[in-house]
């Protein structure tokens, strides 16, 4: 299953590899869509790959660590 989500990154997360470990730690794949970062926030739309179970696993570590997780409703990232 894929499912497309928009990460908003606060300044202090900006350098943190929270995408890299959401693959590691819960077997989804990663796909960057469109970002952009600056020395303020982070603004990412990407799209993971895996299990429903892994995806929300995924999308609750975001959150944790202070990411806000907004879904994509259309793919306007085609």
């Amino acid at each position: 299953m894929k499912k497309r989500f928009y990460l908003t990154y606060p300044k202090e997360l900006i350098k943190e590899p929270l995408i890299y470990q959401v693959g590691k730690l819960y077997n989804v794949i990663t796909n960057i869509r469109q970002a952009t970062v600056s020395d303020n926030i982070g603004l990412v739309a990407i799209e993971l790959d895996g299990e429903s179970g892994d995806i929300e696993k995924a999308l609750n570590y975001f959150a944790e660590k202070g990411v806000k997780v907004e879904p994509i409703e259309l793919d306007v990232v085609e």
